[in-house]
């Protein structure tokens, strides 16, 4: 059975799914996901003798959704996961991270040490906190030339597209990361000022490959009951990232820590010319190592769930 939590971190409640006992492991999701994107491995290892929980993300759903994008830095999302954690477990917790999700368990690890048994990143590999934005970065690495990060920059824009049909919109999102779209789908080659949703493929007229249509039904009716300002205010905390992380600019995380990738997720591919996901040790003492999981995109715990929970097994199993 799962059961429905409430959790407060100041003026921030937070919900959070949690299922079966044992040793707690924290599940965060990114954009633009709920905690149902966490449905395998919940599955998976609440029959494994754990107790998990998947967080709904302080802008998502029925968490709180504070206006502001400074509310939306990794350093407060990381006093979310900090908050629950206190109010469920008594032990150090392994965090689980996806996309944003990612950025916010390493931030978590970085930030709250003790209170983290290890890490497992997804999609996204730690990055130490610079003196920098890095929507400096994507500025130059993007000049003239659409990047999604940079399109979300101005508030209500993105809404604006995702509003006529929150549905379809999101089924176009989570087709163009999926292993099945077109390779870097995301990052086409379209002028700076380019709409978001005319950038991605059209997705097939049935079901996606990893989720039903009565799944996205629920998940579209949660954003239009939500909106999805509070998702997106997470981009727009960018350039306020680097005053809240000034107390940890260049610092380590020093807990145990693996990463798990699809090889085709586009987020390999956001520096062009480089591997991202060749640094995925970068920034990390205690390393157990990175998985990348062939013919998989961005929803990596989706669309390849037993490879998955494989990894994370034996990154458990060593722990």
């Amino acid at each position: 059975m799962t059961e429905q939590v409430w959790v407060d971190n100041g003026d921030v409640r937070l919900r959070v799914e949690v299922t079966g006992e044992g040793p707690l492991l924290l599940c965060v999701p990114g954009w633009p996901e709920l905690p149902h994107s966490w449905r395998h491995q919940v599955e998976h290892f609440s029959q494994r003798g754990y107790r998990v929980a998947a967080l709904e993300v302080r802008g998502y759903g029925q968490s709180s959704s504070p206006p502001e994008p400074e509310r939306y830095t990794l350093t407060e999302l990381a006093s979310d996961v900090s908050a629950v954690v206190a109010a469920l477990s008594d032990e150090p917790v392994v965090l689980l991270g996806h996309d944003w999700g990612a950025p916010i368990v390493w931030t978590t690890a970085v930030r709250y040490p003790d209170q983290v048994r290890g890490v497992a990143g997804l999609s996204v590999p730690y990055t130490p906190p610079a003196p920098f934005s890095v929507l400096d970065i994507f500025d130059k690495l993007y000049p003239d030339r659409f990047f999604y990060m940079l399109t979300f920059q101005e508030p209500g824009v993105a809404e604006a597209e995702f509003a006529p049909d929150v549905r379809a919109a999101l089924k176009a999102v989570y087709y163009a990361l999926s292993g099945d779209a077109p390779v870097n789908s995301l990052l086409a080659d379209a002028p700076r000022d380019a709409p978001f949703l005319s950038v991605l493929p059209t997705p097939p007229a049935g079901p996606l490959s990893f989720l039903t249509d009565a799944e996205l039904d629920v998940i579209a009716a949660t954003f239009v009951k939500s909106g999805m300002t509070g998702s997106l205010n997470r981009y727009r905390a960018l350039p306020h990232d680097v005053a809240a992380s000034a107390d940890i600019q260049g610092a380590t995380v020093d807990r145990p820590a693996v990463f798990l990738a699809g090889e085709k997720d586009a987020v390999r591919a956001v520096l062009p010319g480089a591997d991202l996901f060749a640094t995925a040790a970068n920034g990390c003492t205690d390393f157990r190592g990175a998985t990348l999981i062939p013919d998989v995109g961005h929803w990596v715990q989706q669309e390849a769930p037993a490879a998955v929970n494989a990894a994370l097994e034996e990154f458990l199993a060593g722990l």
